[in-house]
């Protein structure tokens, strides 16, 4: 018997959605973050890098939401490039540890500014864009320094989900966090009360957010309906 599915089962801090609202675009490392940091040489060079499928499907639904993902990596590789094709990550700058002026490059092209930009990173080079971004995250296997200056670090290490928390992350607050014929949109009534719609192609029903009154007014909450 199919089970009663009536609300996501991931859920953040409401304070950490709100700062995640703004978020268009999202600079990602690749090593240690994209991957798990192993680095694979034969003798003709770097052959190989292992990319998780979860993260990969996170990346494609933050493009279905209107999130741009974008690459800032010290390294570059064929394996590397083909796999961002296949997802379709079009913005990538590739080989340089001066990662700051590269991402602002790409926020120059997409017209965005930092305010509007999410980053994760596991390592120093990484820092000058934590520093500026709006949303700062780290996998949980992130050097010291980057935990310490992250506003986020995910559960789960570089190439083991990390990637993909991130991306249910944004999702979920953009409001468009979907599960099969499920969607899930969080929404302000005119009363000025914040509710999330459940919508399964029959008809959308709203439900009161439980301890919403908890939060400050107009804040969007987490916490499953009551």
């Amino acid at each position: 018997m199919p089970k009663n599915y009536t609300a996501p089962a991931l859920h953040f801090p409401p304070e950490l959605l709100l700062q995640a609202q703004p978020v268009r675009v999202v600079f990602f490392d690749v090593d240690g973050v994209l991957t798990d940091g192993g680095l694979y040489f034969s003798e003709a060079g770097e052959s190989l890098k292992r990319f998780h499928t979860l993260d990969g499907h996170g990346i494609k639904l933050l493009q279905q939401a209107g999130i741009t993902p974008a690459v800032v990596t010290g390294r570059d590789s064929a394996p590397l490039r083909l796999r961002l094709r296949q997802l379709g990550v079009d913005h990538a700058i590739f080989g340089t540890e001066d990662k700051l002026p590269a991402a602002q490059q790409i926020l120059n092209t997409l017209g965005l500014d930092w305010s509007q930009a999410a980053a994760m990173g596991d390592d120093w080079p990484d820092l000058p864009m934590l520093r500026h971004c709006a949303l700062a995250c780290a996998p949980a296997n992130a050097h010291p320094e980057n935990l310490a200056l992250a506003d986020w670090v995910s559960d789960f290490a570089g190439g083991q989900g990390a990637v993909r928390q991130l991306c249910d992350l944004l999702l979920m607050a953009s409001g468009q966090y979907r599960l099969g014929r499920f969607s899930s949109v969080w929404q302000r009534g005119e009363d000025g009360t914040w509710r999330v719609v459940f919508d399964d192609g029959l008809a959308p029903r709203p439900v009161e957010a439980a301890q919403v009154e908890a939060f400050h007014a107009g804040r969007v909450t987490a916490c499953p309906p009551a």
